[in-house]
């Protein structure tokens, strides 16, 4: 029998009635991340750490002090990949690609108020509307200006639901390329 393997990275439990990501699942997947960072024994890339998701159980990991952890080995991944790119490809072409990235998302978000994204049906639940918009124009004035956000606060966005509201997988597509353009220039 081979030795277990366990990741290197441990995180507080929670207690009580309060839920956390499930600790198998989350072990599994550090492994997996140590495993493709250190080896590229299979591939991971940062998107791929950014879509992780764990089961919420009670007695698991708390879940803050996970997702910190995950945005720290995004940030590893994005720089490796970033590295692979500008010597691939060229620096010239790194920057005009994540130009390119950033001019398709803040032509999507400077669309007027209400309209900047599909919505579901009225009996649908989406985002709602103003507090996407909102973000919208605070992302927006990044992109145009170089406004001080950070990727730890677009990954800590959270919006409420209201029926009608913007469609979640386009909301959530326009986040993830707004993180890829952040860490392309970091």
């Amino acid at each position: 029998m081979g030795a277990v393997e366990t990741p290197a990275i441990t995180f507080p439990e929670t207690s009580g009635s309060v839920k956390g990501y499930e600790r198998r699942a989350v072990d599994a997947f550090l492994i997996r991340a140590r495993r493709a960072f250190e080896a590229d024994a299979e591939p991971l890339t940062a998107a791929d750490v950014r879509r992780a998701a764990f089961p919420l159980v009670r007695h698991g990991y708390v879940i803050a002090a996970v997702d910190a952890a995950l945005g720290r080995i995004e940030d590893a991944f994005a720089a490796r990949e970033r590295e692979a790119a500008v010597a691939d490809e060229g620096a010239h072409a790194w920057v005009g690609q994540t130009r390119e990235t950033a001019q398709v998302v803040l032509d999507r978000l400077s669309r007027p108020k209400g309209r900047r994204f599909d919505r579901v049906g009225p009996l649908r639940y989406g985002y709602r509307i103003d507090e996407v918009d909102l973000v919208a124009d605070k992302l927006a004035k990044y992109l145009e200006t170089g406004d001080s956000v950070t990727v730890e606060q677009v990954r800590a966005v959270a919006f409420r639901m209201q029926r009608g509201g913007y469609r979640e997988v386009q909301v959530d597509a326009v986040l993830d390329a707004v993180i890829e353009v952040m860490l392309a220039v970091a």
